[in-house]
């Protein structure tokens, strides 16, 4: 299982740790996966530290079915005596699987760089999976990639201290969490200016009120006496850009989604020099007999020296055009790309000059103006068309004269992005839409490159249970193609079996799909493309067949839509899961191209069975059907 990373500096080291199979341990509820491997020493200058982490299906197994909470730890450090650490250094909320094929992967990212300080020299790392589900046929493969890029430090990080690193149980009346998150005192050393908390947060179990996966709840970071951040616990998970996937994936949770490696809150503060400093975590108040209402919190603090330069911008990434795993929702793209910025200088960065265009066309300028401190960040839209040819592409990026000045180290203001090119069609076309039983949560549109709408089917507009044929005619250009769902659950989604479903698709003016979608698709669909005279240009009819299932949780009828743009045999096969895996149906048709077929499992046992469909003997839909003696309301 390859990486396939972003254009980094070229002074970049790799350190992969793999694991081919892992699996829960059902006795236990935990099972650690350990490795040696040897990071940089502490000779080597460090300017950043990424860690890539990319799951599959293990080669004899299927994809795990569970959203369950993994970690990766740094255990000990080899020595004359090993020294023990047990640092959590990334948290990873793994996805539900169940519907995932062969082949499928998936890569997530985190930056490190505040842990360099003990990610150095021979470690032990330790991929701790949780759970309890079935460990005999399914399981994860699993690949960290630590990239290491070499350089001078943006502040020269000159101590390290753990604050917290446990699971700690919240909303206890005669063992409050406040109890246990003590503050944390310490006394800089003499060169330190800055301290940065690096806090990773995530809500588990569920009482009454669904806390502490289900309810939002605040958490308050003091320094030294003082109110300095209050954050929501609470992430929205419908824009999540791994999706489809087989369980509740949509829903909203405390600080995570399913098929998610968490993120780092980052806080600065500067030091009281000379004394001690006092930094302290609170959570909202909050009670509860629940005895599993979680809090996961691994927090460390890391002492700064000054920033080495006075004027220091980089280009920390390019989101759009880009084929990074995580931006799959902004991407591919036709105009207006994005970038993120970053000052790692002394002074306020408020302007630079930003070039950018794809390799073999002419570059662009834009001037930004803003104001950012130190180590903050801003997500920088960019006008214009982005230009490309048929297939992939290069596009290049690079900061100019931070604030007007030289920079104090130009090797991070510039990356290479690579990207596909959209599809091109002709200017008339018809959007296929059909609604669910609920219409009210959805609308769509076509906007060009300047973000104006120029075709809309506007929220409250739509009729329950319809089909809407919409012939659009467009100008050549760059356009968008939107479709939103205010109750972030898309046109299908097994768990809102009332909703019904849905499906929308785009159709040539011989009524062939040029572009399926997926109607489990969470909050939104965006789908860019370019509108061309020249009829030389236009992408085919896409090949594949779409295919949809629904209900998927029933207790027993199920119905299958099948759409094809020419005439296929396809295979339908109704598998039990489990023990022998027995297909117990299977219906064969022939010179089929449009149809819905119903079949009734009601005779079958209350369990899992999957449907899969075949063409051409290639498994080209595999989807869970949960068969329930009694629905939930």
């Amino acid at each position: 299982m390859s990486f396939a990373l972003p254009s980094m500096a070229a002074d970049t080291s790799h350190v992969v740790v793999s694991y081919n199979k892992v699996v829960t341990d059902p006795s236990k509820g935990v099972n650690a996966y350990s490795r040696w491997t040897r990071f940089p020493g502490n000779e080597v200058p460090i300017r950043k530290i990424m860690l890539y982490v990319k799951f599959g299906c293990p080669d004899s197994m299927r994809c795990a079915d569970w959203d369950y909470s993994d970690r990766i730890v740094l255990k000990q450090r080899a020595g004359s005596s090993r020294t023990a650490l047990n640092y959590t250094i990334a948290q990873m909320l793994t996805p539900y699987g169940g519907a995932f094929s062969k082949g499928w992967h998936f890569q997530w990212q985190v930056d490190l760089t505040d842990l360099s300080l003990i990610l150095r020299d021979s470690v032990e790392i330790e991929y701790i999976h949780s759970g309890y589900e079935e460990n005999k046929d399914r399981g994860w493969k699993i690949q960290l990639d630590f990239a290491f890029i070499k350089g001078p430090a943006v502040a020269q990080p000159l101590a390290f201290h753990p604050v917290y690193n446990a699971a700690f149980q919240y909303g206890s009346a005669s063992a409050p969490i406040e109890k246990e998150l003590s503050p944390y005192r310490f006394r800089p050393t003499a060169k330190s200016t800055t301290a940065r908390l690096y806090v990773l947060q995530t809500g588990h179990g569920m009482d009454s009120l669904g806390c502490g996966e289900f309810c939002k709840r605040y958490r308050e970071i003091w320094w030294n006496n003082k109110l300095v951040r209050k954050t929501n616990i609470w992430k929205e998970c419908g824009d999540n850009p791994l999706y489809p996937q087989a369980g509740t994936w949509p829903f909203d949770r405390a600080n995570w989604c399913p098929g998610y490696l968490n993120q780092p809150e980052i806080t600065d503060q500067p030091l009281l020099t000379n004394q001690e400093n006092v930094v302290d975590l609170q959570m909202e108040p909050y009670q509860t007999s629940d005895r599993n209402v979680i809090e996961n919190i691994f927090a460390y603090l890391v002492e700064y020296g000054s920033p080495v330069s006075a004027t220091d911008a980089s280009l920390e990434e390019v989101i759009v055009p880009s084929t990074t795993d995580i931006y799959r929702r902004q991407n591919p793209a036709c105009s207006n790309p994005v970038i993120v910025i970053k000052n790692n200088g002394a002074a306020p960065l408020t302007s630079c000059q930003i070039r950018y265009g794809t390799k073999g066309f002419p570059t662009q300028v834009y001037k930004w103006k803003g104001d950012l401190a130190f180590n903050q960040t801003a997500q920088v839209t960019l006008p214009g068309t982005i230009n490309f040819t048929s297939g992939l592409n290069a596009f290049t990026v690079s900061l100019e004269l931070p604030n007007g000045r030289k920079d104090g180290y130009p090797a991070d203001n510039k990356q290479l992005s690579y990207f596909e090119s959209v599809p091109v069609h002709e200017g008339r076309m018809v959007i296929q839409f059909k609604t669910n039983n609920r219409p009210a949560d959805n609308s769509y549109s076509i906007k060009n490159a300047l973000g104006e709408i120029v075709f809309e089917r506007a929220l409250g507009t739509l009729q329950k249970d319809s089909i809407y044929n919409d012939t659009v005619r467009l100008q050549p250009g760059c356009y968008r193609f939107e479709v939103q769902d205010t109750a972030h659950n898309g046109l299908e989604f097994w768990y809102a079996v009332k909703a019904g479903r849905g499906l929308c698709r785009i159709l040539n003016t011989k009524g062939q799909a040029l572009q399926h979608f997926d109607s489990d698709f969470g909050s939104q669909v965006n789908y860019a493309f370019m509108v061309s005279s020249d009829s030389t240009q236009w992408s085919k009819p896409v090949s594949e067949v779409s295919v949809g299932l629904f209900p998927t949780m029933t207790k027993g009828k199920v119905v299958l839509d099948y759409f094809s743009n020419e005439p296929q045999d396809p295979l339908v096969q109704i598998v039990a899961d489990g023990g022998d895996n027995a297909v117990i149906e299977e219906h064969q048709y022939h010179q089929l191209k449009a149809a819905s077929f119903q079949y009734d499992l009601s005779y079958r046992p209350p369990q899992r069975y999957y449907l899969k469909v075949f063409v051409k003997d290639k498994l080209v839909f595999n989807k869970r059907i949960r068969v329930v003696a009694r629905m939930p309301e």
